[in-house]
């Protein structure tokens, strides 16, 4: 399974989330799941399973398939909670 965490220019932001993602999958016990980062310009559907992405972009990505909408992107509690959840519906954890 693979992750893409998509920002407008696929620097500081979806790089920090991707970080942060790793570290959940990690306190999951999760292995086996790619997770990168890139910008909206640049990613297409066939480049990840699921895209996670700020509700600031949301509407520019719904062409990337299975997308999770982060209302914050600094709220550790909200990742941890999609993330876990992702996993669940994945049949990962």
């Amino acid at each position: 399974m693979k992750i893409m965490t998509v920002c407008g220019h696929g620097l500081g932001t979806s790089f920090m989330v991707e970080m942060n993602i790793k570290n959940v999958l990690q306190e999951l016990g999760v292995t086996g799941v790619e997770v990168e980062h890139s910008d909206l310009s640049s990613v297409g559907p066939s480049d990840a399973d699921v895209f996670f992405l700020a509700k600031d972009i949301a509407e520019g990505g719904a062409h990337l398939g299975e997308v999770i909408v982060l209302n914050n992107i600094i709220d550790m509690d909200e990742l941890r909670e999609k993330v876990t959840a992702l996993m669940k519906e994945k049949n990962l954890i």
